[in-house]
């Protein structure tokens, strides 16, 4: 019952961004081929390394390389060029993150398969796009989020740019190309062509920055870092408690005057600075101050347990270790045990989406490299 059953994928890709995309069509049911090197995908010598009798294995290559199957091919050896491409012409999708041009050179770029395969959906991502005049510039998740602006509106007012701690244009970017190879595979499936699609980390990064471009076309103001607040929203943001922080999302007055009871100071409603959602959004700093100083009489699971009983909206700051130990992740069944081919029992982060009547858990333990060589090359 998996949506992508009978799909075959054959993935040219190494690190983030198009693993990602690979993971979540094989998460979906599809049989992904992963293409490496003699060496492996570059990822496989990331740390964490666990070490077991099969020797070691890394923990971030396990985590976005599960249901897929390992495939070594030499592409400078025409023999093994040929192997790919036979493997090509048997699936659906081509899935490659390459730079631009590296491809073609290997006599595996989408006009070698055009004419043959017309059916053939063949997704390229790169950092910039397939042409233009960054085409054939390389790039890194830090490196986008600094060029698409993300790093501009990520940290404390005043502060130095950080970037954003998970790597969101690798991230996007791979879920955006899942997204469109799913529906270009529809229109296959009704009898229309295929499609070269080309999906690049700075169209995705700013893609995902609607509200910030939206922003600046409005106003023709750039957005600013607010740490954690909300630019039209407060308060909204990470507060200050005795013992840590904590957020609160009042994002209109009705909410706001709940704020108001549980922290004992009615009298803020009278205030012209903040009775409504914008006027508070402008004076955002001072209400933080007032509103640190009553949060600073008690400690963070006071403030907790109020703000759910008058049903203002909370979140605890939290650690990976402390949110994947929480009751709903653990009804959801997010975290399901792995076992590395270096024979270590460990834990992952399945699919995190339900499908009524489809069960989504991990099929397919992360391969060795090569490990399918023979299998797939035989069939």
């Amino acid at each position: 019952m998996l949506p992508l059953a009978g799909v075959k994928v054959v993935e040219f890709c190494q690190v983030l961004a198009g693993p990602y995309c690979g993971m979540l069509l094989a998460d979906l049911g599809a049989d992904v081929v992963k293409i490496e090197p003699p060496d492996g995908d570059m990822m496989r010598q990331w740390p964490p390394i666990t070490e077991g009798a099969g020797g070691g294995y890394s923990e971030n290559f396990a985590s976005i390389n599960r249901n897929k199957r390992s495939v070594v091919l030499d592409l400078k050896n025409p023999a093994h060029k040929e192997a790919a491409r036979k493997l090509v012409l048997s699936a659906d999708v081509l899935l490659e993150n390459n730079r631009p041009g590296v491809m073609d050179r290997l006599g595996l770029g989408y006009e070698s398969f055009a004419r043959e395969k017309p059916g053939l959906v063949y997704c390229s991502i790169s950092a910039f796009g397939q042409t233009g005049p960054r085409a054939k510039d390389g790039g890194f998740d830090v490196t986008v989020q600094a060029m698409s602006g993300i790093m501009s509106v990520t940290g404390e007012p005043g502060g130095a740019p950080v970037k954003a701690g998970v790597p969101m244009s690798d991230v996007g970017t791979g879920l955006y190309a899942a997204l469109t190879i799913v529906s270009v595979l529809r229109r296959v499936a009704g009898g229309g062509p295929g499609a070269h699609i080309d999906a690049s980390m700075l169209g995705a990064s700013l893609g995902m920055a609607a509200l910030q471009t939206s922003e600046l076309f409005g106003s023709g103001n750039d957005p600013k870092r607010l740490g954690s607040a909300h630019p039209r929203n407060a308060p909204y943001q990470a507060f200050k408690a005795r013992d840590g922080h904590f957020v609160i999302a009042a994002g209109n007055n009705k909410l706001w005057e709940s704020v108001t009871q549980v922290v004992g100071r009615p009298d803020l409603l009278a205030d012209p600075r903040f009775a409504t959602t914008l006027s508070r959004a402008a004076n955002q700093v001072a209400l933080k101050d007032l509103l640190e100083v009553e949060f600073a009489r008690n400690d963070v699971d006071h403030w907790i347990d109020a703000f759910e009983k008058a049903g203002v909206p909370y979140g605890r700051i939290n650690s990976y270790s402390q949110i994947l130990a929480d009751p709903q992740v653990a009804h959801m069944g997010w975290v399901e045990d792995m076992e590395l081919p270096s024979g270590v029992k460990t834990k992952t982060f399945g699919f995190p989406i339900k499908i009524s009547g489809v069960d989504t858990r991990k099929r397919r333990e992360p391969p060795a490299l090569g490990a399918d060589t023979k299998d797939v090359l035989d069939t």
